[in-house]
């Protein structure tokens, strides 16, 4: 496949974003597909891949939107939903590994059933959507693998001890990859978020909510304040990053974990 013909420019590229249809997700589809991307929604919930692929169908981008579906915790189901992907639209040039779950609880009342769900969804699945693009990358001598970590992956968080172990864990995965592939023409980096305003937050939000006898927006205040602008980051934010990173321009950036979360954590 022809380069694109500007470095600005993903016109020719395929992307696959995991957990596409929300959140993050949907914003990293929605920039990629502005800077010309052919782009693929992976996620579970055909009714929402559905709407957010007839969304960014209607907003006119140059790029082709497609949608498939896999639970990513089931390794067998997210082998076929990317074997779809690329019928579809082609070898992927660009994975956005964004899908991720959080269920918090005191760390005795984690259940093994609900670290290996944790690990499986926001770790395991982002080593076997790697292991499914790569050699296609490798080969044409392109290739860009963005992990949505989050701060989590950096710093420790009460009452996450999975998510946070799993973020950590995809860190450590971006920083091996990356130098395995440094000279191949393959980048690999994450995008380490703070308290962004998804259905993911507003889930913590609700948590802490019936936790405390709080309400959900006093709630959303307390992880507004971790956020030293006092905030929740936005998508759009963080999309922008992942965008960035794919690009063409970006080459010489591999294996790092770039933070957008106002100053939170400072790597």
């Amino acid at each position: 496949m022809p380069p694109p013909a500007t470095t600005a420019s993903l016109t020719g590229r395929h992307a696959i974003v995991t957990g596409g249809a929300r959140g993050i997700g949907a914003a990293v589809a929605a920039a990629l597909a502005r800077d010309g991307a052919d782009v693929t929604l992976l996620g579970r919930d055909p009714t929402t891949l559905e709407t957010q692929r007839a969304r960014l169908v209607a907003a006119g981008t140059a790029g082709r939107i497609a949608a498939a579906r896999a639970d990513l915790a089931d390794p067998e189901q997210l082998t076929a939903g990317f074997r779809a992907a690329a019928a579809a639209l082609g070898p992927a040039d660009i994975l956005v590994n964004n899908a991720g779950i959080a269920p918090s609880a005191p760390f005795l009342k984690q259940s093994l059933a609900d670290w290996n769900r944790v690990l499986a969804v926001d770790l395991t699945a982002a080593f076997l959507a790697c292991q499914q693009v790569l050699p296609a990358m490798l080969a044409q001598g392109f290739g860009r693998i963005v992990n949505v970590a989050s701060t989590a992956g950096l710093v420790g968080y009460r009452y996450v001890a999975a998510y946070a172990a799993a973020k950590h864990g995809l860190v450590g995965l971006t920083r091996a990859l990356a130098l395995e592939t440094a000279s191949q023409g393959v980048t690999v980096n994450a995008v380490c978020p703070g308290f962004t305003d998804t259905d993911l937050v507003a889930d913590a939000a609700r948590t802490i909510a019936a936790k405390t006898g709080r309400s959900a927006a006093e709630a959303r205040a307390e992880l507004a304040r971790a956020n030293p602008q006092g905030r929740l980051v936005r998508p759009e934010e963080v999309a922008d990053t992942v965008a960035f990173l794919c690009r063409p321009a970006a080459g010489a950036i591999t294996g790092q974990a770039i933070v957008v979360a106002g100053g939170e954590v400072m790597a």
